[in-house]
């Protein structure tokens, strides 16, 4: 009666932990693993094909799209006009590709709009002859890069992403000795004012800048306000695991806020609270590994904004005021366009703050200093993953004394065991002698039965630390070990990394003393096994991680244990 009732319990257990990890999954923007609801599959969004009452929230939205050429738009709240149509129809508009050593990028005439991203040196995950797409304007996505004008005050009607713009002639590719090329767009006269965009491309750089020349033909002052803005629908990237979450979606800094990132959902349920004025910082869209960000010089005022513009359609972004423009006056204003790889060091020579789209999370505190030694081993080794091996094995050096003190502990509870055991056995029908029994076995012996615990609690902040180091590092993406591991951020191939981490996670947890609890004891070797089972979809280099210090601790507790006359021992599992 009691195995038919323990077999029950294991089962409602096992079904629990399958429930609780789909759950998990949801709750973090995934799709449920085991049990995924029926859902509709995920279409690029559809922009509005009416735009908002003019308010203070109205920059141009765009027509509808189309299966050819989906045209995507952002909102804004700031005094922007509603819903300004389009003045490029499919005969007039042109589409233009410019090259650098790192970037291909494709611009569209329709407002000097950015539509299209590829990275030479990151490959696609699903076609390694191609580079990796961030920006796009297609059917299944919409991702955009898009600036415009619109009328500090009372009417008027400036250029802005949805105005046709004439290509000025020149360099399309970065040629050999070059060290960058611009592409330039001119805009007709509109409301007395002409707007020109020049993107200036660097070798070997991923930040682009951009400079707006507001021209003043008319007769009168204007004063113009200039919006920058990435629009992205919600899905999430190609390719995502479904058994770790990364985030993705918009972010805004400043020097008073910080960092602060905001989920889609959020901004569906209009739980946005972020800050809306500031003199300087940045916004970005971040995904895993890559992200964009538009960066204006400090001092200069802006207001920023981020809101749901359509179905599945999300713009973040800032407004600055360019002051009133006198006839046949000019006013320029440069800003900064990154697309591109989120590589620490780039990113902090970048702007102040901007390699926090890196995201660590809460412990980011330790992980820089983790990313710093790990790529300081990089430079060393030329191998991410023999720098993986070796900062495991510093930090296992750094945490000796901490880890012997808790295998020391951990080797007198397993000398201890056996007359543990013997005492339970005879005390079974007694609980309450069994535990003061055993409370004088303690003390007698002068072990604690919390003392491997403590020490090893004291190092799981760096070593989650860690973890996330090697989940968010791009510099991870295409780079090989050994032999057949030729990606780090993609799963094992052949899944022989996730078999031995297992083997090492059972033999480490047989050279742990056995718990007195025989439940406990189960548990010890259910846990380790159910766990194993995400380590064969999690990429090899943070697998690597996980075998290395398994075979460090193995290593370690098995030295200790010799020291301390206590032989190893393999305490295997008992279920009956």
């Amino acid at each position: 009666m009691n195995d038919i009732r323990r077999t029950i319990l294991w089962v409602i257990f096992g079904f629990s932990m399958v429930l609780l990890w789909d759950q998990w999954q949801v709750y973090n923007g995934q799709k449920a693993t085991f049990f995924p609801a029926t859902t509709q599959s995920a279409k690029a969004p559809a922009a509005a094909t009416s735009a908002p009452t003019a308010s203070a929230s109205s920059v141009p939205v765009s027509p509808a799209i189309t299966s050819t050429v989906p045209a995507a738009a952002g909102s804004t709240p700031g005094a922007v006009p509603a819903g300004a149509p389009s003045t490029a129809t499919a005969a007039t508009r042109e589409r233009v590709v410019v090259n650098t050593d790192v970037l291909a990028l494709t611009f569209d005439s329709e407002g000097g709009t950015l539509v299209h991203s590829v990275f030479t040196r990151f490959k696609d995950m699903a076609n390694a002859d191609a580079g990796f797409v961030l920006l796009d304007e297609s059917t299944n996505r919409v991702y955009l890069v898009q600036t415009g004008l619109i009328a500090g005050g009372a009417g008027g009607t400036f250029p802005t992403h949805k105005t046709l713009m004439t290509l000025v002639p020149g360099e399309r590719s970065l040629k050999d000795g070059q060290n960058e090329l611009q592409v330039k767009f001119e805009s007709a006269d509109l409301g007395g004012v002409k707007l020109v965009k020049t993107y200036t491309l660097k070798r070997g750089a991923y930040d682009i800048a951009v400079r707006h020349d507001v021209i003043n033909t008319g007769t009168a002052p204007v004063a113009p306000q200039l919006y920058l803005q990435l629009v992205r629908d919600g899905n999430p990237p190609p390719g995502e695991s479904s058994f770790y979450s990364t985030f993705t979606g918009p972010a805004i800094y400043t020097e008073a806020q910080k960092y602060q990132k905001v989920e889609f959902k959020d901004i569906e349920k209009g739980k946005v609270d972020v800050e809306k004025q500031a003199s300087n910082g940045y916004v970005a869209m971040v995904q895993h590994y890559f992200a964009t960000a538009w960066i204006l010089a400090d001092g200069l005022k802006r207001d920023l904004f981020l809101r749901k513009v359509d179905t599945n359609l999300y713009a973040v972004g800032m407004i600055t005021p360019l002051d009133s423009i006198a006839p046949g006056a000019t006013r320029s204003i440069d800003s900064k366009l990154f697309v591109g790889p989120q590589e620490e060091k780039a990113l902090e020579a970048l702007a102040p703050g901007l390699e926090l789209v890196k995201d660590y999370g809460w412990l980011t505190i330790l992980a820089k200093p983790l990313y710093w030694l790990l790529d300081k081993l990089h430079g060393f080794l030329h191998n991410w993953g023999w720098a993986i091996v070796a900062l495991v094995l510093l930090l296992k050096i750094a945490f000796y004394w901490l880890n012997a003190k808790a295998y020391a502990s951990m080797a007198k509870m397993k000398a201890i065991n056996p007359k543990i055991m013997e005492m339970r056995e005879r005390l079974k029908d007694k609980p309450q002698e069994m535990q003061q029994a055993m409370m004088k076995i303690y003390r007698e012996e002068k072990v604690n039965p919390m003392g491997g615990c403590f020490p090893i609690m004291v190092q799981i902040p760096v070593f989650i630390a860690l973890y996330w180091v090697l989940l968010s590092s791009v510099e991870m993406r295409n780079a090989p070990w050994v032999l057949w591991i030729h990606d780090l951020s993609s799963p094992d191939p052949y899944f022989i990394l996730p078999v031995l981490m297992t083997l090492t996670t059972m033999l480490q947890t047989a050279l742990n003393p056995a718990p007195p609890d025989p439940m406990q004891a189960k548990l010890m070797w259910f846990m380790p096994l159910i766990f194993s089972v995400m380590f064969f979809f999690f990429p090899a280099g943070l697998v690597l991680y996980w075998i290395t210090n398994n075979i460090l601790s193995i290593a370690q507790q098995w030295v200790i244990n010799t020291r301390m006359g206590v032989p190893p021992q393999f305490n295997l599992p008992k279920f009956r």
